[in-house]
């Protein structure tokens, strides 16, 4: 039986990419089976937090890492570790910062709305520059003086949003950092692939770096990764994890959380409300091994050969002028762009972004340029029997009277 049909859910068509909203990626069988096996057993969540911290090292080339419950819940936790080191005492008081170092640096540029996911910690966050490239006003972005001068006893870390195209660039704000002794925290939930950037972000100087689990690696949709310096991410584990133990009977994971850099063992921290099952810990561990280890020139090809196969059965559509991108013009995957003559059409692209949701089967676009008259199609969460239906679906939204 349809598990969905029984709950009186629709299943649909996800031409919009990884979105949470949309569930994620589809999840391999090695990785279900992998998780289903785990679900069978009890397990020390530390210990199988330590076990994946040797596996996201080794193929992050970080010193430790972490399975939180999303790469918001990585930003968070992330944050908190900058905001308290292991000082437990510091760990008790948050999202209460006022007599420590909260202060978070972010470019201007990088605002978006998963600053609240920084906020949550307790920090505050300090903005710097100006947005000249982004509105066309000017041709210089955010350069390393703006933020040395920002820099006061009050910082406790610097966030940054990584895009294929934002500035300054890492590198460049890492070792203005360095020098000051300022982890770098950087959001990357969106930028796998490349499979190059699992070490990237570490190479170029970040103390701490955030992965979706649930996006391109087709792990558990609600995991994430932390990834960094040893002592941060025990930082994070720490309050993360259930504390309810006894400080004379527990025996924490010494590889990651070392007793002797420690007042004591704190309480539940602000992280506790991101707990991790051991079934999303060990489907995550399995989805990393394989997306680390896995062909990616061939992946791609086959996801380019489904938005090819879109295009010829959408080909000749009147009102419908199409353009593939290909993953190395946008950084990530490939893409099917659909421009509309929404004149022609005497439709508009978010009318027609409307119909495609509410029709059977119900297909979801990427909207990022509706008010372009543009819809794009991601292949990130399609298979190659999703094509057929995902043309007709956009032949009978463009067509219908």
């Amino acid at each position: 039986m349809d598990i969905y049909a029984r709950f009186g859910v629709r299943r649909r068509i996800n031409a919009a990419g990884t979105l949470t909203r949309l569930g994620g990626s589809l999840m391999p069988d090695e990785v279900l089976d992998a998780m289903r096996a785990a679900a069978r057993s009890s397990v020390d969540v530390a210990e199988l937090q330590a076990a994946a911290s040797r596996l996201i090292a080794a193929h992050t080339g970080a010193e430790a890492g972490l399975v939180t419950a999303g790469a918001a819940a990585a930003l968070t936790v992330a944050t908190a570790a900058c905001l308290t080191g292991l000082d437990v005492a510091r760990m008790e008081r948050l999202p209460d910062t006022r007599d420590m170092p909260n202060e978070v640096i972010m470019c201007r540029t990088h605002r978006t709305g998963y600053d609240h996911a920084v906020r949550l910690a307790g920090a505050v966050i300090r903005d710097i520059g100006f947005n000249d490239l982004g509105t066309g006003a000017g041709v210089r972005d955010i350069e390393p003086w703006e933020i040395e001068a920002a820099i006061t006893p009050r910082t406790a870390a610097f966030a940054y949003t990584a895009t294929p195209r934002n500035m300054p660039r890492l590198a460049e704000v890492a070792g203005v950092c360095a020098r000051h002794r300022i982890p770098v925290i950087v959001d990357a939930a969106a930028q796998l692939p490349p499979t190059a950037n699992l070490r990237r972000f570490i190479a170029e100087g970040a103390a701490l770096v955030c992965f979706s689990g649930g996006k391109a690696i087709q792990g558990p949709q609600g995991t994430g990764i932390l990834a960094g310096r040893r002592e941060l991410v025990a930082a994070a584990l720490l309050q993360q994890i259930d504390m309810d133990v006894r400080a004379d009977t527990w025996s924490p994971p010494e590889e990651l959380v070392p007793p002797r850099a420690l007042a004591g063992y704190p309480h539940h921290g602000i992280g506790r409300g991101f707990k991790v099952g051991k079934e999303d810990i060990v489907g995550l561990m399995t989805a990393l091994e394989r997306f680390a280890t896995r062909d990616e020139q061939a992946y791609l090809a086959a996801k380019e050969a489904i938005l090819a196969d879109i295009a010829r059965r959408l080909s000749g559509l009147n009102g419908l002028a199409l353009r593939r991108l290909a993953a190395g013009e946008t950084g990530r995957m490939p893409l099917l762009e659909l421009r509309l003559d929404q004149v022609a059409l005497g439709r508009s692209a978010v009318a027609v972004a409307r119909a495609l949701q509410a029709g059977e089967p119900a297909v979801h676009v990427g909207e990022a340029r509706l008010d372009d008259g543009v819809l794009l199609i991601d292949a990130a969460a399609l298979s190659a029997e999703h094509a057929a239906p995902v043309a007709g679906a956009v032949r009978a939204a463009l067509t219908q009277t």
